[in-house]
């Protein structure tokens, strides 16, 4: 069996994650399936640490220190998202 890399990385998750079907994915400019998977996956990183306290991530990182790398990632990310949606920014720009 040959490894097929765009329909593992690409068609499968739009499926489970947005409910896509076979023929929207079919119907659709492989940049906007490009595009949707990209937004999904900062949004699954923006949401990844939700419910955490800096008291929990203190605690998790005396067994794995790496969890302290993910948070500071996950607090910079969070913090830019929200900056830029108090400043009422209409678009995308510079988010990414």
């Amino acid at each position: 069996m040959n490894e097929a890399p765009e329909p593992v990385l690409l068609f499968i998750p739009l499926m489970i994650e947005l409910g896509m079907s076979w023929q929207e994915l079919m119907d659709t400019p492989r940049f906007i399936l490009e595009g949707l998977l990209m937004a999904l996956v900062e949004y699954k990183q923006l949401h990844s640490m939700d419910g955490y306290t800096d008291k929990d991530i203190s605690q998790m990182a005396k067994d794995r220190p790496e969890v302290r790398s993910v948070w500071i990632k996950y607090m910079e990310k969070k913090r830019k998202y929200y900056q830029e949606a108090e400043n009422k920014h209409k678009s995308f720009k510079g988010l990414y």
